[in-house]
């Protein structure tokens, strides 16, 4: 089974509008062809799919989306409106992935740019990881580890502490993907919740630099999207980058 991650695709109503480097909508347009000559079996999109929070930023990703051939799922990151975007297409919790499961977590935080699961997200979190055994795939938006970049790290997962907690109780959990950092990333949690591996995803609009202290856009990246194909006990994931 192959997944496709995509993220950060910052919309507007205007189909014109622009990025810091470019124009968001066609370089989603761009990362959409490319991805789908991979031929997913799924695509999962982690957030951040509007930049100004209208209805009809998300009804040009229903648009931009349409090419692909499979599936397509979605959750809010912290640019989103997430009453507007279940109207255009509702949010699951849960995705049955035949030998796994995939899990999808909302950790916005209305207002904030950093975000948190809360007690209420953390106990249903647990208590899916509770019911099913099977290897399960996580993805957020935000990243519950520190990426290596002060700014951002300020604006991740606040109570990443306790996500971690829940997923020590539960040795099945496979693999972290999150959005909001903008630029492709690979670590791990804490060895106490079996330094499960945590994956970044590079942004369909602006690429922020790695490593940076302060808030700083890499001109010289691409947009992007992760591959993740799954079999029988094995896992593999790797970043394409699109050419513009």
């Amino acid at each position: 089974m192959r997944l496709i991650q995509i993220t950060d695709c910052h919309l507007h109503a205007d189909p014109a509008a622009r990025c810091r480097t470019g124009l968001p909508h066609r370089q989603l347009e761009r990362v959409v062809a490319a991805a789908a000559g991979l031929r997913p079996d799924m695509v999962l999109l982690t957030g951040d799919i509007s930049e100004d929070r209208t209805a009809a930023s998300y009804a040009e990703a229903e648009r931009l989306l349409a090419p692909l051939d499979c599936p397509w799922f979605w959750l809010p990151g912290n640019h989103d409106d997430p009453g507007l975007m279940a109207d255009c297409r509702p949010f699951l919790d849960a995705v049955d992935l035949d030998a796994r499961r995939l899990l999808l977590l909302d950790t916005q935080r209305i207002g904030q740019e950093a975000g948190e699961l809360g007690e209420a997200r953390l106990a249903a979190f647990a208590a899916r990881l509770a019911e099913d055994d099977r290897p399960t795939l996580v993805l957020m938006h935000h990243p519950p580890v520190a990426v290596g970049s002060a700014w951002m790290d300020a604006l991740g997962l606040a109570d990443a502490a306790a996500f971690w907690d829940v997923v020590a109780d539960h040795a099945h959990v496979e693999a972290v993907l999150c959005g909001h950092i903008h630029q492709a990333f690979a670590g791990r949690g804490p060895e106490a919740a079996g330094g499960v591996p945590v994956y970044g995803c590079p942004s369909t609009s602006d690429q922020f630099l790695p490593g940076a202290e302060d808030f700083a856009v890499d001109e010289a990246s691409r947009p992007g999207f992760r591959v993740v194909d799954l079999s029988r006990g094995a896992f593999a994931t790797w970043v394409e980058r699109v050419e513009l």
